[in-house]
């Protein structure tokens, strides 16, 4: 037999999908809130968006180096967290707290648990989370859309989930769907928001599980509450963290019962905090929160191996 049998470890089925085609697809179905960000706040969104990118890419790179690892820069993930990091800033926030927004989502989120798919919590959220403790009255300073338009100093507003705490008027539906209201730069154009996760499920690299669950859990348990479903929705960073955020490969379950109850676990939160907490905003804490509790998710909803002595008994 002149051919030779060749034998290797499994796994033997090869994907050619690799962690930068992903990455560019996700930077691609966030364009169109980027565009949207730029039409409603002027193009300092694109200044700030450029600035956490680099820290981002910087970070990684110097974190790399001093750790004496392999650079991945390549791999286009630090411009993703860079992206979606901004997305969730005011527009105002001076530069140097985006920078260091940026730093602490690469060095102390990622790079120090091991770098690329060993974080155990989202680096943009998880950085958005420590800049608001940090920064609380900077990370509030809302700008109302199109406030760049006039000539005078922007002055600062509530957002649609601020207002409804506080029992007043928030924006109409229609409103609230095409972004015409204040908030995180990247998180207001729930349109643009859709359209990038459209494009992501179309190119399957997210499947509706997570994004669906999540946000049905936000408005049955709003309505429950007594609350407009609706404003809930479509305020705040719900469909930006449910499409872009919850849905991070290393940080969200593997199983389809794990992605469920992972889901649900975000929805709930997300609404406690929004009803009850200090907070009017709740989907960063709610992922986080649900991003520690992943390896309990899947220890127990993880398929068991059948044991084939308690089978052949």
């Amino acid at each position: 037999m002149s051919e030779k049998l060749i034998v290797s470890p499994a796994p033997h089925v090869k994907n050619r999908i690799k962690t930068k085609n992903i990455m560019l697809d996700v930077m691609i179905a966030l364009v169109p809130a980027l565009v949207a960000s730029v039409i409603l706040f002027g193009f300092r969104a694109i200044l700030l968006v450029a600035v956490t990118v680099v820290a981002c890419v910087c970070s990684e790179y110097v974190a790399q180096k001093v750790m004496k690892r392999k650079s991945s820069i390549g791999d286009l993930s630090a411009v993703v967290t860079g992206m979606l990091l901004a997305f969730t800033l005011p527009v105002g926030l001076p530069i140097w707290m985006a920078v260091l927004g940026g730093v602490i989502a690469i060095v102390l989120v990622k790079q120090m648990f091991g770098g690329m798919g060993h974080n155990f919590v989202n680096p943009a959220l998880t950085a958005r989370a420590i800049l608001l403790i940090s920064f609380p009255v900077a990370m509030a300073n809302w700008v109302a859309p199109f406030a760049y338009q006039n000539a005078v100093d922007a002055i600062s507003v509530a957002t649609p989930l601020g207002l409804l705490s506080a029992e007043r008027d928030v924006p109409s539906y229609v409103a609230l769907f095409f972004g015409n209201h204040a908030g995180s730069l990247g998180e207001v154009s729930v349109l643009a928001l859709m359209l990038g996760g459209g494009y992501l499920m179309a190119k399957k690299i997210i499947k509706p599980t997570i994004p669906l669950l999540f946000m049905g859990t936000v408005f049955v348990l709003a309505a429950l509450f007594g609350q407009d479903p609706f404003v809930h929705l479509f305020s705040g960073g719900l469909f930006l963290g449910a499409i872009f955020m919850a849905t991070d490969y290393a940080t969200s379950p593997l199983t389809h019962k794990g992605k469920a109850l992972y889901a649900i676990g975000c929805g709930f939160f997300t609404i406690i905090i929004r009803v009850f907490g200090d907070l009017p905003e709740g989907v960063s804490f709610a992922i986080i929160i649900m991003n520690i509790l992943v390896p309990y998710i899947e220890k127990i909803t993880m398929p068991k191996a059948l044991d084939l002595e308690e089978a052949k008994g």
